[in-house]
């Protein structure tokens, strides 16, 4: 019997958890994750991405094929140049949520233990093992 989670009554099907497995899969990458947090700030080209991300270019390309062909990512031509963007702000809030609040937690750790050490277990999402 399924329990009131999040709001919602019923189980997903088994197409969207696998669905919903697949895109964090791709998410999971910290190199796709901070493109889509760069696009999530505004559009750009593969370049500029590379430089933002501090990824060689075949690389961040790469990367943006399989965001792309997952529906993560789209993009549009303008001249020469291929623009990338997420149009889809659902993407845009998970990855802000997810991110946004390690960086609490981060910034909390750091402000609870002054000696500037790791805290025990830091770095590791609480409640998983690694």
């Amino acid at each position: 019997m399924a329990t009131e989670v999040g709001g919602f009554d019923d189980d997903p099907s088994a197409e969207v958890l696998a669905e919903a497995a697949a895109a964090f899969g791709l998410l999971a990458s910290s190199a796709r994750l901070h493109i889509v947090w760069a696009l999530a700030q505004g559009e750009s080209d593969v370049t500029g991405l590379a430089d933002r991300v501090g990824g060689a270019l075949p690389a961040v390309s790469q990367h943006l094929t399989k965001l792309k062909l997952a529906g993560l990512v789209r993009s549009r031509r303008e001249g020469r140049r291929q623009v990338y963007f997420v149009d889809d702000p659902d993407v845009v809030t998970v990855a802000r949520l997810m991110v946004g609040q390690l960086t609490g937690r981060a910034d909390r750790a750091d402000r609870a233990d002054p000696s500037g050490l790791p805290a025990q277990g830091a770095g590791r999402l609480s409640g998983f093992d690694a």
